[in-house]
């Protein structure tokens, strides 16, 4: 499995990919659905999106971009989606150790996750195993789709 940067031609999947997670409601905080226009726009703005792919079939995504800006402009933030079919094969892992030398490639300086929904196991034991720390709990810091509250854990890793 290669992880390379996106390619308009790959936006239709990454679009599907994207909008499974919007629409699972338990990990993003975006709400809308993306579509061919809004798709390509939110994507060619990120700092990078990169794609994890065996040919022209996409498996997951991640979107990288500063957190904040000015002084704290070297500190940046990600998002990472996989698709309902491919989880469970460590396409994640791929996507956020490819993640980390894009950003140092950027220059920037620290990667950090503003809102790791708490019962998102899979993605906080990747996170510490891979090095991050997990900075604290915010309490009842998202909403689930189904209107109840859930923790959220920021985490960061030095690059």
């Amino acid at each position: 499995m290669d992880i390379r940067k996106y390619d308009l031609k790959d936006l239709e999947q990454m679009i599907h990919i994207w909008n499974e997670v919007v629409e699972d409601g338990i990990a993003f905080p975006q709400e809308e659905l993306l579509d061919i226009k809004t798709g390509a726009e939110f994507f060619s703005s990120q700092s990078y999106t990169g794609v994890a792919c065996e040919g022209d079939k996409i498996y997951g995504l991640y979107i990288l971009h500063p957190n904040n800006i000015g002084r704290c402009g070297h500190i940046c933030n990600a998002s990472y989606a996989v698709s309902s079919e491919s989880r469970g094969k460590h396409i994640g892992e791929k996507l956020v150790l490819d993640c980390i030398e894009q950003a140092k490639n950027i220059g920037f300086g620290i990667l950090q996750f503003n809102a790791v929904v708490e019962s998102n196991i899979h993605a906080k034991h990747l996170y510490e195993r891979i090095g991050f720390k997990q900075l604290g709990t915010i309490p009842k810091g998202f909403r689930m789709k189904d209107g109840s509250y859930e923790n959220i854990c920021p985490y960061f890793i030095e690059l």
